[in-house]
């Protein structure tokens, strides 16, 4: 890493390449990555897919997140949503709030997998939890019209808040609308 950090690129080249030799998923992955920057002496992005595939496959979620980008991207040349889907999925169910992010949005417009709000609502409270607030508003929102979830304005007002509390200014204002709505209904009861 010293080595990349110091824009030496035939060095770090070689270190990657002599750390994937040995079977280490970094190795694969900062060689991939190399590739793909147009670092590497001769970039080969069939090669970096090839990598990164092996990274994956020996564990390194950042590896799977990058495959479903590689894909979504189309860097070999054509585009392939369903592929995409896949490794984010992958990625997602290992951890990688990112890719929770990619795969509820998947399900929500219904890009390389089909239209399915109580999956993209599932998604989008893993990545909430994980502090993503994009996800945050947005599971807030799912909860406010009781799109693929139950109606709750209660837990709307909660994915408000911990969206406004992480610097969504737009979530500041749902959740003042909401304490009124609110407050409205229970003094209508």
């Amino acid at each position: 890493m010293a080595a990349y950090e110091q824009r030496r690129w035939r060095q770090a080249e070689r270190q990657f390449g002599e750390l994937a030799a040995r079977g280490e998923a970094l190795g694969d992955y900062n060689l991939a990555m190399m590739h793909l920057r147009r670092e590497a002496a001769r970039p080969d992005l069939a090669l970096a897919q090839q990598l990164l595939k092996r990274a994956a496959s020996r564990g390194l979620v950042r590896a799977e997140l990058s495959l479903g980008q590689f894909y979504e991207e189309g860097v070999l040349g054509r585009k392939d949503l369903v592929q995409a889907h896949t490794w984010y999925l992958k990625a997602a169910e290992h951890g990688s709030v990112d890719a929770q992010v990619a795969v509820g949005t998947a399900f929500y417009l219904g890009r390389g997998a089909p239209p399915d709000m109580a999956q993209a609502a599932r998604w989008y409270r893993e990545a909430a939890n994980g502090g993503d607030v994009g996800a945050q508003y947005l599971i807030a929102s799912m909860y406010e019209t009781g799109l693929g979830v139950g109606k709750d304005l209660r837990l709307a007002s909660y994915w408000y808040a911990a969206a406004a509390s992480n610097g969504d200014v737009a979530a500041k204002a749902k959740v003042k609308a909401l304490a009124e709505t609110m407050s409205s209904e229970a003094a209508a009861i």
